[in-house]
């Protein structure tokens, strides 16, 4: 009886585990998926009332709290803001979205997701309009700082705009669901770590 080469044996062997790893893999692993954009705009609208962004006097400075909005970080593309213009020239940075925990505040040590830092009484206004994942934009409601609040945080509106202009829309692409679904480049997803954003 004439014995197989350990050559071949191990092929065979190399050959079996890769067929049986090859039937274990039919079956696709669950991965997280995002909330409906539905319930995000939802709760932009809840908010809107008591402010997508908050006014607070801190220390000579005024602080703008972008908390509200960075909680829905996963389904945003683009946060458009103004200090005492209707221009929308600036943007504030969105974190990166993990899927798992899609409403947490992004992990934040240096607070620039959080908050700008302004001198002490300087935002008179500040114009915000969100832009969704799919380029859809929100509303522009124009808020003001709460008259006598210390330095309790708060807001309330001005007025509320439609865009007088139409503003560059983000392409598909920037999408975190389809650059998880297709591999592009857009926002990146990483793994969970605990909220380290604090307030001064």
């Amino acid at each position: 009886m004439r014995r197989l080469p350990a050559v071949m044996i191990a092929l065979s062997a190399l050959l079996l585990s890769s067929v049986s790893h090859a039937q274990e893999g039919d079956e696709d692993e669950y991965k997280p998926q995002l909330p409906d954009v539905s319930i995000y705009k939802a709760m932009l609208d809840a908010n809107k009332q008591t402010g997508w962004v908050q006014f607070r006097n801190y220390d000579g400075k005024q602080l703008i709290y972008f908390t509200t909005l960075q909680t829905m970080h996963c389904r945003l593309s683009e946060i458009r803001y103004s200090v005492n213009s209707d221009l929308l020239d600036q943007r504030m940075p969105l974190g990166d979205c993990n899927p798992q925990v899609p409403f947490n505040l992004p992990d934040d040590p240096t607070n620039k997701y959080i908050y700008i830092s302004l001198p002490g009484g300087e935002a008179k206004t500040i114009t915000i309009q969100v832009v969704w994942d799919d380029g859809a934009g929100s509303e522009i409601v124009v808020y003001k700082p709460c008259d006598n609040v210390g330095d309790a945080t708060c807001a309330q509106i001005k007025t509320i705009k439609k865009p007088s202009k139409i503003l560059p829309q983000p392409q598909p692409a920037d999408s975190p669901v389809k650059a998880m679904q297709e591999q592009t480049h857009g926002k990146s997803f990483s793994e969970p770590s605990p909220a380290s954003a604090g307030r001064p």
